[in-house]
């Protein structure tokens, strides 16, 4: 971003209102709320420059073994295909879990949506520790055939991730990774804790990947902090 934006009121100022018969009122927060709205789009563009400028991260030493649809063991480099970046999404789907996570799976049916999109720019993989035939099984239920379905084996890559503890608990984790040579580095992760949620927010990262909860950030009610999506209703 340059220091020659013009002002997000000045901006906002020339806002057309999409219907006529609004109240003075309204017009005013209307406008502040989209002086608001562009100052957001800009921190969202600095957040995200920021990202991209990152120095390198520190190269995955490791030998993490996965095994892909097809029945092969792979390591994490053979993942990326013919890209550069990989981005992955371990998702909560453990072998002791009866059905894989609510949450998780609303994030994916909405990727599944554009991850023909995503595969033309980056590698794209879903990394589970249940059997990637049981994955693969529940996507055909949802109807998801764009995502490549990936099993960790082991659990070493999820515990040395931090996303599996001793007793099982399973979180989410979306990580980029980057080719650097022969070697696999680290370029990103979310890494937005529960702890790090303010009072009376549900722990979530920023920017949110979700449709679901950006949809209902748009309406008066807003997100409930109560209510979670299902796998069925």
């Amino acid at each position: 971003m340059t220091d020659t934006l013009i002002p997000a009121r000045e901006l906002a100022a020339g806002r057309h209102p999409p219907f006529p018969g609004e109240t003075a009122d309204y017009a005013n927060a209307r406008q502040a709320l989209l002086a608001e709205e562009i100052e957001l789009r800009r921190q969202i563009s600095r957040v995200a420059e920021r990202r991209r400028a990152l120095p390198p991260g520190p190269v995955i030493k490791k030998d993490y073994r996965f095994v892909d649809a097809n029945g092969t063991e792979l390591g994490l480099p053979d993942l990326f295909g013919a890209h550069d970046t990989l981005v992955t999404y371990f998702w909560m789907f453990g072998p002791q879990r009866e059905r894989p996570c609510p949450m998780c799976t609303n994030l994916l049916g909405p990727l599944n949506g554009n991850a023909a999109d995503i595969k033309q720019r980056t590698g794209l993989k879903i990394l589970g520790r249940s059997p990637v035939s049981r994955q693969i099984a529940f996507a055909q239920e949802r109807g998801w055939t764009q995502l490549d379905f990936v099993q960790t084996v082991g659990d070493d890559y999820a515990s040395d991730l931090g996303v599996l503890t001793p007793d099982g608990l399973e979180w989410p984790a979306l990580v980029v990774y980057r080719r650097d040579g022969h070697d696999v580095r680290l370029f990103w992760a979310g890494e937005m804790s529960g702890a790090m949620a303010d009072p009376g927010q549900d722990p979530r990262g920023a920017p949110d990947l979700a449709p679901l909860w950006n949809i209902l950030d748009l309406t008066p009610a807003g997100r409930d902090p109560t209510w979670y999506p299902k796998l069925s209703y």
